[in-house]
């Protein structure tokens, strides 16, 4: 029972209303531009929704723009291109190229979405600011080059600087327009009286980083107009495979937990909002309904393991969720969503709008630890004579081409050995440092390195050396062989590294630990990925990160448990082995909601449960939306509205077994004063009457 104001909760469509796809969230993100969209928006804001627009701003049905029927001249020269002169298309598309963020493009956008703002709508998403790294070949970017860096252009795989400069252009591109948009509209809005909200859904820049594009990320805070953001973490960028302990797999919690990490620094620290994206489904049209619900669930846990944020787009494309047949295990034969698994979802989906919890309990209160990321990840994505390859979720990663380098391990040699040793661990953003005095409050032990990026200014050092002089803990790990090091930037003739910068801004030298102030820091000069290979190259890092760690008066407990209690809920992952959860729940991700007393849960299962002794509520979960809720001493009364065609479960906790349950097609059962009903759905709401 929410206010629907906070907007904690919300989905994107691009089909017209349906009474099947009608999930009853705060607010609705009606997708696309065309002559339907007036329409698709007054329906849903009819269906009782908070009504937002979405549409791409790299890619999207801007053919009148490309061939020339906007301003009467041909634009393909605006496509994204790679250095055999193709167009980069966006999915399986012919026509639909990602574009280069020019001028004249910009200008395009401003007039494509100024009619939205006449529509009433409350907000506007501009999704995916997306510049491919191995595009950078179109003439519109090689004049955009000689602008912004006043030199002749070079082609971007020439070398590292030229790849690396490549990538700061596509930032920068993307940003300027980005900003441009927004602004104008912003105050065309204001002109009118009326006041639209603009948020950037987008990849994580861990995500961004290891499947080789290049996005505005930590530029999104500095743009004024922008109001937050929806980070777009789901199956198919979260199962990427990575290496740990020398095997290469799937990871699809590990990866979701980083991701969902990182992507929460857009907006910490700020006023701005921060969704973060499930997806049931994913793109990949191929997999089991089996296969899609584990892997949901599993992105599911790693983003509530992350209590700094508690608004959730719950889902992108309902209507192929739930309108759509998806293969079943062992079968050959597509079916609809099975009924239990469209209950599961909708008991997730509205459990997410009550996890604004000021409660938060950690299972165990070890050091926190945090791996530095930084934007020009993204601008290093290349080696000289490395194939970078192609993946975007829809091919088989394990036979990609290029595949080491999609890995993406000096990353993940760094952070996964900590994680699997249980450690509350998550990725900083390393140029919030700058302006953000706050930015490392959270981290104990900060783990850098400069072997897969760059400090884009020396101030980063500066703030390091003060945090580390008021106690914080800092690893650095490089051997100094990137050959990115040799790139024109601040510290290029001065240094042989932007590792010397920072030792000398320290005051420190390069062995053993060293005290700094009230703080300390080590150099281990060893390349991150080497962390990757092996379980015992694995135990090195966390035996160095430990030492750190204890030296700082904070106490390190090994365990293979993850987990939080945000208020009733209780959130937890096993890493390895077996844990047992023992107590009065009851379990969210069974659609039956059943009573759990002991539950013993082994390698990489999760669990979701709702905490009966934690307080009196007599609403514990449900897959509908309750609304309407009335109770005295002779019953309760509410509605409970869900999309037509799914079951839904509702559990609730009463004093004593009621007399009667009135409602269309309700079942009922009751024990130990707990009372399930069962009914179909309706939008329109199922009235319920408890007579006790």
């Amino acid at each position: 029972m929410t206010d629907k104001h906070r907007e904690a909760t919300g989905f994107q469509e691009q089909a017209p209303y349906d009474e099947s796809i009608d999930l009853r969230t705060d607010f609705v993100m009606v997708y696309g531009l065309n002559d339907t969209t007036a329409q698709r928006i007054a329906r849903w804001r009819e269906a009782g929704y908070r009504v937002h627009l979405m549409t791409g701003i790299s890619w999207g049905t801007y053919q009148d723009y490309l061939d020339g029927r906007w301003d009467g001249s041909d634009h393909w020269a605006d496509a994204q291109t790679t250095g055999d002169g193709k167009p980069i298309l966006h999915g399986q598309s012919t026509d639909i190229p990602y574009m280069v963020p020019t001028f004249s493009f910009t200008e395009y956008l401003v007039q494509k979405l100024r009619p939205i703002i006449e529509l009433g709508v409350e907000g506007i998403h501009l999704e995916e600011p997306e510049f491919w790294a191995r595009a950078g070949y179109s003439e519109s970017f090689k004049r955009e080059w000689q602008a912004f860096f006043k030199e002749p252009w070079q082609p971007p795989h020439s070398s590292p600087e030229a790849h690396f400069r490549a990538g700061q252009l596509k930032q920068h591109l993307l940003s300027r327009s980005l900003d441009r948009v927004t602004s104008v509209l912003r105050d065309e809005a204001l002109q009118q009286g009326r006041e639209v909200r603009f948020y950037v859904p987008t990849h994580s820049l861990l995500n961004y980083t290891q499947w080789q594009i290049v996005s505005p990320e930590s530029r999104l805070r500095t743009l004024p107009s922008i109001d937050g953001a929806i980070a777009q973490v789901w199956t198919g960028t979260a199962r990427t495979p990575n290496v740990y302990a020398g095997k290469v797999a799937e990871r699809t919690f590990e990866t979701a937990y980083l991701e969902y990490g990182i992507a929460q620094d857009l907006t910490r620290g700020t006023d701005r909002r921060m969704w973060f994206l499930h997806d049931p489904i994913e793109d990949h049209p191929d997999r089991t309904w089996e296969d899609y619900l584990a892997n949901y669930q599993r992105t599911l846990i790693a983003s509530l393991l992350h209590p700094g944020v508690s608004r959730y787009e719950v889902a992108p494309w309902p209507n192929r969720i739930f309108n759509r047949p998806y293969l079943r295990e062992g079968t050959d034969e597509r079916e609809l969503i099975p009924p239990d698994t469209a209950t599961s979802y909708l008991i997730a989906m509205n459990s997410l709008r009550d996890l604004d919890q000021p409660d938060v309990r950690w299972d165990q209160e070890g050091p926190r630890i945090g791996i530095a990321l930084s934007d020009t990840a993204m601008f290093q994505r290349w080696s000289p004579g490395g194939e970078s390859g192609h993946y975007d979720g829809l091919q088989d990663a394990l036979a990609l081409e290029g595949r080491e380098q999609l890995h993406f391990s000096d990353f993940y040699g760094l952070a996964l050995p900590p994680l699997f040793d249980g450690q509350r661990v998550a990725p900083v953003q390393l140029e919030n440092v700058i302006d953000t005095p706050d930015a490392l409050d959270d981290v104990d032990v900060l783990v850098l390195s400069y072997e897969f990026q760059k400090p884009l200014a020396p101030s980063i050092h500066y703030a390091l050396a003060g945090w580390v002089n008021r106690g914080g803990s800092l690893l650095y790990v490089g051997d100094g062989a990137d050959p990115y090091h040799a790139i024109r930037s601040w510290w290029t003739g001065r240094y042989d590294t932007c590792a010397d910068h920072l030792a000398e801004a320290l005051g420190a030298g390069r062995d053993g630990i060293q005290s700094i102030g009230k703080g300390r820091v080590r150099f281990l000069p060893v390349r991150p990925a080497d962390f990757t290979e092996s379980p015992e190259r694995a135990d090195e890092l966390v035996a160095a990160i430990r030492e750190l760690a204890e030296a700082g008066g904070h106490t390190w407990q090994s365990t293979n448990w993850l987990s939080v209690q945000r208020g009733p809920y209780l959130v937890g992952a096993v890493l390895d082995g077996t844990h047992v959860v023992e107590g009065n729940y009851l379990d969210l991700l069974d659609p039956a909601l059943p009573f759990v007393c002991r539950r013993e849960l082994g390698p990489g299962q999760l669990t979701w449960l709702r905490d009966l002794s934690y307080d009196e509520q007599p609403l514990l979960a449900s897959a509908g939306r309750i609304e309407g809720w009335s109770s005295d001493e002779t019953g309760i009364r509410f509605t409970c509205e869900a999309p037509r065609g799914v079951q839904v479960t509702t559990a609730l906790r009463v004093p004593s077994e009621p007399t009667a349950v009135n409602g269309d097609d309700i079942e009922a059962r009751y024990e130990d004063n707990i009372l399930w009903l069962r009914h179909p759905g309706n939008p329109g709401g199922t009235h319920v009457e408890i007579r006790l």
